[in-house]
């Protein structure tokens, strides 16, 4: 742009004083309307990058944001007792006030063997915050098998999206599950029984079943470098690598962990947690850069392997 007045504009003593301020006239107005256009351009192509993803809530994340303790939504719950549901044993929905964004995402989230909802319950209005309606279960019985977890991850998800009393706030195309132990297995077992579902996160997942080969959900297996309980050599690592080569799946360590380690407020299982919910559930590119290059080894990320860049 700056080559074209200089070019044109004439030299001083090559022409009446008059001539040179004449000729900036054109030039002026050609800036003005280049600096418009160039405006205009911006602002429909931040239009139209809003209008590709409708499903993006709350603000740009940066590292804070997804290691603060609660992101930018206050949250309600509700209690959803046990006699009033079948298939699974009720829980706490965890949900944005707010309902001036519309709908959002949901995930369910199952305890591990002989746990109950509590021990999980810190990733409820932790998500929640974030822009996601979170239900935290109990099972049927704190002794139900992998298989018997994941069929009621996907019954909690039904009633929250049919009839619960938040249905209205869920969006029931955009579903997600993530359990602890037996719950991770089941996690696993939901994500192969439902393939519409959009993210799947085992938590140091326990299953007797070493391959999964059929899920077609983006898949992010968290496990602890000391679980002696799930072994990630027994368990995590070979969940990560039975899962198709084309899926988009991560495998996470943490470093200095173990088994019970997501029973507890944990900065980066909810980082990572946060990112690939919001990437796969939300389609928001904005958390690529959490998962995408891959996360180095840290004082608190033993390894992490995956697929970058994302396909979904």
């Amino acid at each position: 742009m700056q080559a074209t007045p200089q070019s044109s504009t004439p030299a001083p003593g090559n022409g009446p004083a008059r001539h040179r301020r004449r000729s900036r006239g054109p030039i002026l107005g050609a800036l003005a309307s280049a600096a418009a256009l160039a405006g205009l351009a911006t602002m429909l192509t931040g239009g139209a990058n809003a209008a590709e993803n409708p499903y993006e809530r709350g603000p740009a994340p940066t590292e804070a944001s997804v290691t603060a303790t609660r992101g930018t939504y206050a949250v309600s719950e509700t209690r959803v007792p046990r006699f009033s549901v079948s298939g699974f044993g009720g829980g706490t929905i965890y949900y944005p006030t707010s309902t001036d964004d519309g709908t959002f995402g949901a995930v369910a989230i199952s305890p591990g063997y002989t746990a109950r909802q509590s021990s999980i319950a810190w990733l409820g209005p932790r998500l929640a915050s974030q822009g996601f309606v979170v239900f935290t279960i109990d099972t049927n019985t704190t002794s139900d098998q992998p298989a018997s977890r994941g069929d009621q991850l996907l019954a909690a998800l039904d009633y929250l999206t049919k009839t619960s009393s938040v249905r209205s706030r869920v969006d029931g195309t955009r579903l997600g599950v993530m359990g602890h132990s037996m719950g991770g297995g089941g996690t696993l077992e939901a994500a192969k029984d439902r393939p519409s579902l959009k993210a799947a996160i085992p938590l140091t997942a326990w299953n007797l079943d070493k391959n999964w080969p059929e899920i077609r959900t983006p898949t992010l297996i968290v496990g602890a470098d000391g679980d002696t309980v799930a072994s990630v050599r027994s368990h995590s690592e070979p969940f990560y690598e039975s899962l198709p080569s084309s899926l988009d799946r991560a495998y996470l360590e943490l470093n200095n962990a173990h088994h019970l380690t997501p029973n507890m407020s944990n900065t980066t299982i909810a980082k990572y947690s946060i990112s690939w919910l919001k990437r796969f559930i939300d389609n928001d590119t904005r958390y690529e850069r959490f998962l995408c290059p891959l996360p180095r080894p840290s004082l608190s990320i033993a390894e992490y392997r995956g697929t970058c860049p994302h396909t979904a």
